[in-house]
């Protein structure tokens, strides 16, 4: 599914259960550092077989996936610019109100990377009804104000994440608070890094580790999280 923010073209990936009746509350799946690979569109299915209309987006370009250099190069320039880095999801959000299978209600769940940029997405005070963040860095350069933040959050952590340490997660519950958000964060104690990549080979990241346990304790989570914020 093609799509653009202004001269970059996109291509997201939409997956839903064409069994159910259209239009579906929407979902727009943001991916991890890698790209819009198998982990996204694993987890854009599983969230749309709950009935939700799915928007697995791309935000990197074309041709960029893949290319270590040009995905380096692309987060750094996502993660230094909390404008772009809205502009960019925004644009993916746009694509998914077009689509005749997603209605009005939209949520965004992301990870790793995904997860970030879901978080900067209701930094923001983007008008979604819920945001997600699976795995996700919590450390902002430009922290929500207060009664910006209108989306619900729910933020799944795990407790032994090298890459965002309790620190952050501190900052992060002090955050949402001077914002007045409706938020929620749940930690799972043995979890790393990047617990629901179930293809994820032990020991070839350190701090990155599947969690089969978590992975399911944390999609159940999030799918509890969905259904009242995405509720008609």
């Amino acid at each position: 599914m093609p799509y653009d923010d202004l001269d970059v073209r996109l291509t997201g990936q939409l997956h839903w259960d064409e069994a159910q009746d259209s239009p579906k509350p929407g979902i727009l799946l943001i991916h991890g550092g890698a790209g819009l690979d198998g982990h996204a569109r694993e987890q854009a299915h599983r969230y749309a077989e709950l009935g939700y209309a799915v928007l697995a987006c791309d935000m990197y370009g074309d041709g960029v996936a893949g290319n270590r250099e040009r995905v380096m190069a692309c987060v750094t320039a996502l993660c230094d610019d909390p404008a772009f880095l809205v502009r960019r999801g925004q644009a993916g959000l746009a694509a998914l109100s077009l689509c005749p299978e997603a209605g009005e209600d939209t949520a965004v769940v992301g990870f790793c990377f995904g997860g970030m940029a879901a978080l900067t997405l209701a930094r923001s005070g983007a008008n979604l009804a819920g945001v997600v963040s699976v795995h996700g860095s919590l450390t902002t350069g430009k922290p929500a104000e207060p009664g910006a933040v209108a989306a619900k959050i729910l933020v799944c952590h795990g407790a032994l994440d090298p890459h965002v340490p309790m620190d952050d997660v501190a900052a992060f519950t002090d955050e949402m608070n001077r914002a007045e958000a409706d938020w929620q964060l749940v930690i799972y104690g043995t979890a790393m890094h990047g617990f629901t990549h179930r293809h994820a080979v032990a020991g070839a990241m350190p701090g990155v580790a599947y969690d089969p346990l978590t992975d399911e304790r944390s999609f159940a989570a999030t799918s509890a999280f969905l259904a009242e914020a995405l509720a008609p």
